[in-house]
């Protein structure tokens, strides 16, 4: 082959997988190998697979299917690898299967189909990596797997246990990517508040000091490379309340993204989450005391074996008194292996399908409430699309792809990546509207 062999890649699920597939691509073309925009064509197919619901496993197995009639070899990674035999019974010309985060194998995988032309020019590669998302934000993983055991969760079984990076090893991920350009890191894990309890919250250095495994003494370092720092998938654990000071003095984002999946203890219980809601609510109002621009996103569950139509109830009730900013919400699917799907009668599809209508609608009018509060107020929004007349970023209170966005009105062209103090003229369900006042 006179050229670089060219590899298509397709990456499914949540960001962790898509910072797995970023992992993939920086080795490939650290080899000199080139990335394919389609299939056909390419010499080789990549599928990153997502494998936590049942949705997501047949839309994983389309893919693949596309893959494999447009290309004809291709290989399977990612969660859903963790069950060859589900993905060999539908596609068994597939040329290798491995799980998620096994690079290596994957990179074998990849030698053995389409082996690399070494050339000096095509292996140069940028200090950090290969990046899927845009320039001006990435996302930063901390850890591997959980050590929760809750019963609708099937990512122990598909990632294993907890494992977290010392601290050293992600601050200087963090300085490469702002170097880079990078404005907004997005710190993810599984369970990003209990990083470094495996590491027993052991030291590693960065620079010229000792820095722990902690939650909170990472997000204190990462809050010094003067960029936004947004914090994900945090469970409630007590000492989450000593990050919220570092939000009230500007450190990190005020947001915050708790899975709480519930409001009624019952359900709670069923799910091995946290059952004391009271609790929670006095948590919240504690973390808005301390700092009262603080955002809090969440999702929730409808739908759960045994749900009743008064848990439900309380459900809505406890989002009535969180006052929660932003909510998604899932319609229980009944995951192969889940232990959640033995634990009580199951729920009728259309009642599921009317109780996410119903959250759906009732925290609508939460949200749109508390986005009014912000009209006459000003914003630092930070640019990611732009066209003519109008540009689109997000504001301290909104993660990329998953909240909001503000609509901005400019005297003068904006930059993606740019970061612009905005005036809030009008807010919507969702969205805010507003026009630049500052540079």
């Amino acid at each position: 082959m006179n050229r670089p062999p060219r590899i298509s890649f397709i990456s499914l699920g949540c960001p962790k997988a898509l910072i797995d597939s970023e992992r993939i691509i920086t080795r490939l073309r650290a080899e000199g190998y080139e990335l394919a925009h389609e299939h056909s064509g390419a010499d080789l197919a990549i599928v990153n697979t997502c494998g936590f619901l049942d949705s997501a496993q047949a839309e994983s197995l389309a893919a693949i299917g596309a893959a494999m009639a447009e290309n004809g070899k291709v290989i399977v990674t990612g969660c859903m690898g963790a069950e060859p035999e589900k993905i060999t019974a539908a596609h068994p010309g597939v040329l290798a299967v491995t799980g998620p985060q096994q690079y290596e194998t994957v990179l074998e995988a990849v030698h053995r189909a389409v082996p690399p032309v070494h050339d000096p020019y095509t292996e140069l590669t940028p200090p950090q990596g290969i990046k899927l998302t845009p320039r001006h934000y990435a996302y930063l993983k901390i850890s591997e797997g959980c050590n929760n055991r809750c019963t609708f969760c099937i990512i122990p079984k598909l990632r294993g246990d907890l494992v977290s990076r010392p601290a050293g090893d992600v601050l200087r991920e963090a300085e490469k990517l702002v170097a880079a350009g990078v404005k907004e890191l997005l710190v993810i894990s599984q369970d990003t508040s209990a990083y470094g309890t495996d590491l027993k919250y052991s030291a590693s250095r960065w620079k010229d000091r000792e820095v722990r495994a902690k939650f909170f003494d990472l997000a204190r370092e990462l809050g010094e490379f003067d960029v936004w720092v947004r914090l994900h998938y945090v469970y409630p654990y007590p000492h989450v309340d000593e990050v919220i000071a570092l939000m009230a003095d500007g450190k990190v984002l005020p947001y915050l993204d708790v899975p709480f999946q519930h409001g009624s203890p019952a359900v709670l219980k069923r799910m091995r989450r946290p059952a004391a809601q009271e609790k929670t609510l006095k948590r919240i109002a504690s973390w808005r005391q301390l700092c009262p621009q603080l955002t809090i996103r969440s999702t929730f569950i409808v739908g759960f074996p045994g749900e009743t139509d008064d848990e439900f109830a309380q459900l809505l009730d406890w989002l009535s008194a969180a006052e929660l900013d932003r909510v998604g919400c899932f319609r229980y699917e009944p995951v192969s292996g889940a232990v959640a799907n033995d634990v009580a009668a199951a729920v009728p599809d259309e009642v599921k399908e009317k109780r996410w209508h119903r959250l759906m609608q009732h925290q609508q009018a939460i949200s749109q409430k508390r986005l009014k509060r912000k009209i006459g107020g000003r914003e630092k929004v930070i640019i990611d699309e732009v066209g003519s007349g109008e540009a689109k970023g997000r504001s301290k209170g909104d993660a990329p792809q998953i909240d909001g966005t503000v609509h901005v009105r400019s005297h003068r062209p904006l930059r993606i990546g740019e970061i612009a103090t905005v005036k809030i003229e009008r807010a919507d369900a969702y969205d805010l509207h507003g026009s630049v006042v500052g540079y």
